[in-house]
């Protein structure tokens, strides 16, 4: 592994970083690698209690595993970077279910698939990296290309996943429904899942938009989720999260008008700093949408909804850009505009929804639920990346010993915009190719650091 990651760091600050990266193909390939994982024999550890009370620290280990057999059409990437996103810490908790359950199934699909179903998951849904080696079939990619990899793992044997990818009745996603996951030195990926590495950023700031770019992209901009428009007043909850952040870059590059909704001041902050004027702190503003457990409080999604008009001048949101889930489904509901549309994904706050369908239906309000993206998705949120139009939102990195204290901050929300994980990569900042853009964007680029 030494020598692989002296052949990568001989790119930097070479005029000929590819003639360098294109040594790779002549290394040999490690019997093993380090990859974080949870462990079969562990599921049950957090039985009894409640979910925040549960510890990815706990769960999530750093180990050696053997590196399994390419299969056609997959690619092996020697990963620098990676990021924690929310799937990681669902696997870390074991909810819904353990990921096993997933591997298991995957693992009955095939011979090839079933490499899969191992007694540990290596973790991880986000990679920047360097293609070492290619399957049978694959002529896209060679070793020594810098890549960045997407998390859509699809067969697309299916009549269904030619029309929409995210429609293939086989489609997981990699390092969640999948093995050998991007939060690891190494990572199996199929070669559709990658993409060209942002030239101008560094290595940790390729990795993570990766996953919520692609999700916001789709669940927002795609005509597959709200089909944003310009002038669109666009409610976004947590925007100045993983999630969020990327939506409300979306919004404003896009012509549309954010309502971005944090729970600090701090959080707000960085919201203005990304070019949003509408800001609500629902924490100190004091909203509760819940009585109760049980009980939701209307009076409060009035009361939400006036704030909203305030800010716009009167209008409520076009579209609702939902993830929290049962705290703020609700709200969300009440609060679109007549003929407005909730687009949701993820529910971090819990899977069970409640609204008062009369919101819906007399006010002919629509619900889409989103999922990820598809390759086409994907790639153009990652091309938004790489012109320096959509920037990424790292606010801290930590080493791959680090995981579970990077994914244990990520559950108690306690961090701004993306935590990233150095794999490989020895020290932040390395990887940057295109210094010049870079430095016509480098506030930008920074504006979550250290938050």
């Amino acid at each position: 592994m030494q020598d692989i990651l002296e052949a990568i760091m001989a790119a930097e600050g070479s005029s000929r970083p590819e003639r360098e990266l294109a040594g790779v193909a002549g290394l040999p390939v490690p019997d093993s690698y380090r990859g974080v994982v949870v462990r079969a024999d562990e599921t049950r550890m957090f039985d009894g209690m409640a979910t925040r009370d549960k510890d990815p620290r706990k769960a999530l280990h750093v180990q050696e595993v053997p590196t399994p057999e390419l299969g056609p059409g997959e690619a092996l990437v020697a990963v620098m970077a990676s990021a924690i996103n929310y799937n990681t810490v669902w696997t870390s908790i074991f909810e819904p279910l353990p990921t096993f359950t997933f591997l298991r199934r995957y693992g009955r699909l095939s011979d090839l698939a079933r490499r899969h179903d191992l007694p540990y998951h290596v973790v991880g849904s986000d990679a920047a990296g360097v293609v070492l080696r290619t399957g049978p079939g694959v002529t896209r990619w060679k070793p020594g290309d810098e890549v960045v990899a997407h998390c859509l793992s699809v067969e697309l044997e299916d009549a269904p996943g030619h029309d929409d990818t995210m429609l293939d009745p086989q489609q997981r996603i990699w390092g969640f429904e999948t093995n050998f996951g991007g939060l690891a030195e190494l990572a199996v990926v199929k070669a559709n899942q990658l993409m060209p590495k942002p030239r101008h950023l560094s290595w940790e700031e390729a990795a993570s938009p990766g996953l919520v770019n692609s999700t916001a992209y789709r669940q927002l901009v795609s005509h597959h989720g709200a089909n944003m428009k310009q002038g669109d007043v666009v409610l976004i909850w947590g925007a100045s999260g993983g999630l969020g952040s990327y939506a409300t870059q979306m919004a404003l590059h896009g012509g549309a008008i954010p309502v971005c909704v944090v729970s600090s001041p701090e959080k707000a902050e960085l919201c203005r700093r990304m070019g949003a004027e509408l800001v609500i702190d629902r924490a100190s503003e004091g909203f509760r949408f819940w009585r109760d457990e049980e009980t939701q409080d209307p009076d409060e999604w009035r009361r939400f909804g006036e704030r909203i008009r305030e800010l716009t001048g009167g209008e409520d949101p076009d579209i609702v850009f939902e993830h929290p889930g049962r705290e703020t489904f609700g709200a969300s509901v009440y609060v679109a505009k007549r003929g407005g549309t909730i687009v949701t994904c993820a529910s971090t706050s819990g899977f069970q929804h409640q609204y008062d369908n009369r919101y819906l239906w007399m006010h002919l309000k629509r619900i889409i639920g989103s999922h990820f993206a598809n390759y086409q998705e994907a790639w153009q949120a990652n091309r938004l990346v790489a012109l320096g139009r959509v920037h990424p939102t790292v606010s801290k990195t930590y080493a791959l010993e680090q995981t579970g204290q990077a994914a244990y901050e990520v559950h108690r929300n306690a961090h701004q915009g993306k935590v990233g994980v150095r794999c490989l990569a020895p020290r932040d900042g390395l990887g940057v190719r295109d210094p010049e853009l870079r430095s016509r964007h480098e506030d930008a680029i920074n504006r979550f650091r250290g938050h």
